[in-house]
């Protein structure tokens, strides 16, 4: 056993879960939990409702669910509220995501009915290809901020909530670099009540979670907690954030293939990667300032992976492109083609291809559902800032700086339960395992 000491408060009374976004990725995570809720369909997809954990020696066979390991929200528990720049409630928004089946929508017609978005905060500069009919309108961005902050308050009282936390599941945002204003937090705030452009709606959002004292997630790859004045308030409100953009269908496929041949120190010469979606996403995606925050978000994988500076020989050329391309028939099943060029033993050519055919918001749901009670435990156990434990579910996981994002799944999969060992006071787990055999 470890000598840890942590604390974790119990997972008593209703969890809010705040949505940024009542679309597809929402939706379906809402719908997915009420039908597990109802028993008829498995929590596929879960680490925590179906994930095991090994404590201890091989020989030692103890296993147990995640969730009882440590003390996580239950699913009974979750309220959930959001903010949309439509006005659908949740089952016309499923409808049009058409994610769902009909018969299973059917089925849990009534919980998403009731969900009903608040006014949204929206930038158009930042989301040129939707047009906005319910949002909020104010004289400057603070005003916004201090609107989101007392639907936070009013949502509180209303469902009589214990404990509260926010994930931004709406579109990508278009690119952002940080700016003066975003550098402190008193710049910060200065530029809230000067409308500074580079403070985006997701900056507001998320400054309008730690006001609140309660955690941030960032679905996409928009840039927003990992700016230094959000780093400082999360601190000093003494609340959890992770992000960014969760690691769905291709990516994720490059960081199980990526660990797998750079272990093999196979050469490669180029990796080419397209995508066709039809879903709200991908005609956000179409507008090319929009496609610049998420293509940096899928360029930066393989870097970190391959560590092109210590095997120049065999990554050093790499040539990585990715794309793309809005194809509404599609809708929200997504395909993701890859080519990779391979070289082995006496430098001669291989080729690696990739066809996957996925359905992201199926893919992104239950991420959605792991995130928001892991930060959840993250906020009852103390932890604060930056929560890199939980980079196994983001393309780009946010670090401290100076740091390298670790990109690799397995590694990440690796410090994720040993994060949770470490909360439960159990000992970590190296796989050394030498005293087996001496």
């Amino acid at each position: 056993m470890s000598t840890n000491t942590i604390n974790i408060k119990p997972a008593k009374g209703k969890l809010g879960v705040l949505l940024v976004g009542l679309g597809a990725v929402s939706t379906t995570f809402v719908a997915g939990v009420e039908a597990i809720k109802k028993g008829i369909r498995k929590p596929i997809g879960s680490l925590t409702q179906m994930g095991h954990i090994r404590l201890g020696k091989r020989t030692d066979n103890r296993n147990p669910l995640v969730k009882d390991l440590v003390p996580l929200a239950d699913l009974n528990d979750l309220v959930y509220g959001a903010w949309d720049i439509f006005p659908d409630n949740g089952y016309e928004a499923a409808c049009k995501a058409g994610v769902i089946p009909m018969d299973l929508l059917d089925q849990i017609k009534d919980d998403l009915q009731n969900l009903r978005p608040m006014a949204a905060v929206y930038d158009k500069s930042y989301c040129r290809k939707l047009e906005a009919t319910h949002y909020k309108k104010a004289d400057n961005k603070m005003l916004l901020a201090e609107s989101l902050i007392k639907d936070i308050e009013n949502f509180k009282t209303k469902n009589k909530c214990d404990r509260m936390t926010m994930i931004w599941c709406a579109s990508t945002e278009a690119f952002n670099t940080v700016s003066d204003s975003h550098k402190s937090l008193r710049s910060f705030e200065d530029g809230l009540k000067n409308n500074d452009p580079t403070i985006s709606p997701s900056m507001i959002y998320a400054y309008a979670a730690f006001k609140s004292r309660i955690g941030y997630a960032n679905g996409a790859p928009n840039l927003t907690g990992e700016i230094p004045a959000l780093i400082e308030l999360a601190h000093e409100m003494g609340v959890p954030s992770s992000g960014k953009d969760l690691k769905t269908g291709q990516t994720l496929m490059k960081t199980i293939l990526g660990p797998g041949l750079a272990a093999r120190y196979l050469a490669i010469s180029g990796w080419f990667s397209t995508n066709i979606l039809g879903n709200r996403d991908g005609e956000v995606l179409d507008a090319p300032e929009n496609f610049k925050t998420k293509e940096e978000s899928k360029l930066s994988v393989l870097e970190s992976i391959l560590r092109p500076s210590l095997y120049p020989d065999l990554y050093g050329n790499l040539y990585h492109k990715v794309r793309i391309e809005y194809y509404p028939p599609r809708g929200d099943n997504k395909e993701g083609w890859d080519n990779i060029d391979i070289v082995g033993w006496l430098g001669l050519p291989m080729q690696l291809k990739v066809n996957f055919l996925c359905r992201d918001s199926i893919l992104a749901a239950p991420l959605v559902l792991d995130v928001v009670l892991f930060m959840d435990l993250a906020q009852r156990s103390g932890l604060k800032g930056l929560q890199e434990w939980l980079s196994f579910y983001y393309k780009s996981p946010m670090v401290k700086e100076g740091l390298t994002p670790i990109h690799n799944l397995f590694h990440q999969e690796l410090k994720l339960m040993n994060t949770l060992r470490h909360l439960a006071g159990e000992t970590q787990i190296t796989f050394l395992g030498l005293d087996y055999y001496m």
